[in-house]
């Protein structure tokens, strides 16, 4: 499944944790936004170790789930491309 994940994150040292679990899962396409291509188990675990990082009070973190059909109707413009994982392809 493909999931856009977005955060904003008051705290240098928590927003550092949170970019690095990210980079582990997916990559980045904007300062505070990545892309990840994972499975339904990788993606519990990508929030476990996310929603244990963050101060509920002060940040915020979105996970967006993409369908197939959704992911590729994806537009963008300017620098940059759409993520893509050449393990899997969308039918």
């Amino acid at each position: 499944m493909f999931y856009m994940v977005c955060y904003d994150i008051s705290d240098d040292g928590r927003r550092r944790e949170v970019q690095r679990t990210l980079k582990g899962y997916g990559k980045r396409v904007q300062y505070s936004v990545f892309d990840c291509n994972i499975s339904d188990l990788q993606y519990r675990r990508l929030r476990d170790e996310i929603l244990s990082r963050i101060d509920k009070d002060s940040d915020s973190v979105r996970f967006y789930p993409i369908c197939n059909a959704c992911a590729g109707k994806i537009e963008y413009r300017g620098a940059g491309n759409i993520s893509e994982d050449e393990r899997f392809f969308i039918v």
